[in-house]
């Protein structure tokens, strides 16, 4: 569960970790009022939108009044932010945060993530923060600095030191650090986060340190363990279409390619986009249909697909079996189609349980199908049709 940058600032602001003064704001005017309540010579105002990038993007202002306040945040707000985290598709901006801007001695860059070589808690960090960091990382990785936690997320100050020092930090600086990225670990423990990234981490020149930046990313299989994020969740920034998806018991992820895929399992749904790539082809989205999921659920589903005009063509790949059998799956698929004016292509490929009625279900509701024997001849057809077939 992703939250966005107020949610995270205030989740590590709990725990301890110095943030800038800042509120919410949803007009020009609730963001002039916002900066009136906030004690400072300027203003930064930063777009609320669940990826990252927005800086690049033009979502982020600064102003030294009230007045230039509500001005970035007319600006800002509504204007679709095309950002490399988003796609072309972008993502419409429908809240800004205004904050205290505050002047940087240094810009690094911290995160705690699970490494997934060895499932352990690590630290990362940089001396080279800010609104540029992925590509400099993805350009020079030996600015990345790493260290490993143990499971519990303890370490010992020493070596936690030795992390920081790598990262110019000493006397007053290293030691305000070191409370920062204690009170950081105590969160990421506390609230099962499996994602947290402060970027910037500002050193102020009077030494002490401050999170301008955060990003933190919940993991949703331990929510039954915080119902405190309950009412959180209700809040969370995210894409509409995935919302949707939510909500009719579906998994789903956009993505920018032109083949949609509909899939149950997730193992199944992650093997097909594979494939798919492996073979020159472009998802259109990830899916994962849960065994929860009534025909009219799974047509929402697949309606997003249709309403997505990139989408040349469907790959239907489904093993039925369990709760969720082929012609469940099919019944959503013809009622989507027989709602939308759009009638991509469909590749067929079924398997397990109630295989031959669904196939029955696509001839006789005369569905633009073909049927494919295999996921390999299935992935092969589906990328042939959409164009992309690999060179």
């Amino acid at each position: 569960m992703f939250l966005s940058e107020h949610q995270s600032k205030s989740l590590l602001a709990r725990h301890g970790v110095p943030i800038p003064p800042g509120s919410m704001a949803t007009s020009p005017e609730e963001a002039a009022d916002q900066a009136r309540t906030i004690a400072a010579d300027r203003f930064a105002v930063k777009a609320q939108i669940s990826a990252g990038g927005r800086g690049l993007a033009g979502g982020i202002g600064f102003a030294e009044t009230p007045g230039g306040v509500g001005r970035e945040a007319a600006k800002i707000l509504g204007k679709k932010l095309i950002t490399n985290q988003t796609g072309p598709r972008g993502e419409t901006v429908g809240s800004v945060y205004v904050e205290q801007a505050v002047e940087m001695a240094a810009s690094l860059y911290l995160a705690i993530v699970i490494d997934q070589r060895t499932a352990l808690p690590t630290l990362l960090g940089s001396l080279e923060g800010g609104v540029e960091f992925e590509e400099k990382a993805a350009v020079r990785p030996e600015i990345l600095e790493q260290f490993t936690l143990a499971p519990d997320c303890s370490t010992d100050p020493e070596e936690l030191n030795g992390f920081l020092r790598k990262l110019d930090l000493e006397g007053d600086r290293l030691r305000n650090a070191g409370e920062l990225v204690a009170a950081c670990i105590e969160a990421f423990r506390g609230n099962d986060v499996s994602l947290m990234e402060i970027n910037p981490l500002a050193v102020l020149p009077d030494d002490t340190v401050m999170a301008v930046d955060a990003k933190i990313v919940l993991d949703a299989n331990a929510m039954f363990r915080h119902p405190e994020f309950e009412k959180l969740s209700n809040e969370i920034l995210e894409d509409p279409s995935e919302r949707t998806a939510r909500e009719n018991d579906i998994n789903f992820v956009a993505m920018d390619g032109d083949i949609g895929v509909v899939v149950n399992g997730a193992g199944l749904g992650l093997a097909t986009n594979d494939m798919l790539v492996d073979a020159g082809g472009k998802p259109a989205n990830f899916m994962d249909i849960r065994t929860t999921a009534r025909s009219f659920q799974i047509a929402r589903g697949i309606s997003l697909l249709l309403e997505n005009p990139a989408v040349k063509v469907i790959l239907l790949n489904v093993h039925g079996g369990g709760m969720t059998v082929c012609d469940t799956v099919v019944e959503g698929l013809a009622f989507a189609y027989s709602r939308s004016d759009r009638k991509p292509p469909i590749v067929a490929r079924l398997a397990g349980q109630n295989a031959s009625w669904a196939r029955s279900i696509l001839k006789d509701r005369r569905l633009p199908h073909e049927l494919a024997a295999t996921m390999t001849e299935a992935v092969a057809r589906a990328v042939e049709v959409a164009g992309n077939k690999r060179r």
